[in-house]
Order: structure tokens, then sequence, then C-alpha cells
């Protein structure tokens, strides 16, 4: 059994240059700027980011007219607070009236039968 045979420096020189000469081929088959597969991917693309950019405002106009409603909701509800605090103070002076009329009927009933 033969043992492993170290590669030359010609041999090493001679890899690299093919490994470089495959790699300038490769790059060389790759089509150009003006390739019309090229054109066409980059007019896709530029149609999904003006999709992208579509959606992206649609989007952002529906999160602004959210805030909107949330807004009118919070204002309504504090129109409701604001009115039913109102309409307490409003029941509690007509409470604080009746009492104070029944109180004053109660004096003026002592006071007659005096």
């Amino acid at each position: 059994m033969s043992g492993f045979k170290e590669p030359s420096f010609a041999d090493r020189q001679k890899a690299a240059m093919e490994a470089k000469k495959n790699i300038l081929t490769k790059f060389k088959s790759q089509p150009g700027p003006d390739d019309p597969a090229v054109k066409a991917r980059a007019a896709e693309r530029e149609a999904q980011a003006a999709l992208r950019a579509k959606t992206k405002l649609v989007r952002d106009a529906e999160k602004a007219a959210q805030k909107i409603r949330e807004a009118e909701q919070a204002a309504e509800q504090a129109a409701r607070l604001v009115r039913e605090k109102e309409e307490a103070a409003a029941a509690e002076l007509a409470l604080e009236a009746e009492k104070k009329a029944a109180r004053d009927a109660r004096y003026a009933a002592r006071k007659k039968r005096k």
C-alpha cells in the first residue's frame, strides 16, 4: 500500500488557476442588466414594492381611523360620566329639598299643635 502523495506546487497552482477560471466562467455566464429576464425580475420587485407601499398606506389609514373612533368613544364616555354626575347631583339636591320640606312640615305641625 502506497502512502499519501503530497501535491506538488505545480499541481496546487494548476488547481488554483482552474478554480479561478471556473469562477470567471460562472460570473460571465450570468445575465447582464439589459437581459429581459433581469428586467422582468426588477419590474416584479418594483411592483411588489409598490403593492407593499399601498397596503402600508391602507393600514396606516385604518389605524388613524381606529384612533379617531377610540377618541370619539372616549369623548362620549367622558360626556356620559359628566351627565351622570350632574344627574346624581340634581337628584341629591332634590332629595335634600324633599327632606327639608318634610322637616319644615313636621316643625309647622308641631307649632300648630301648641
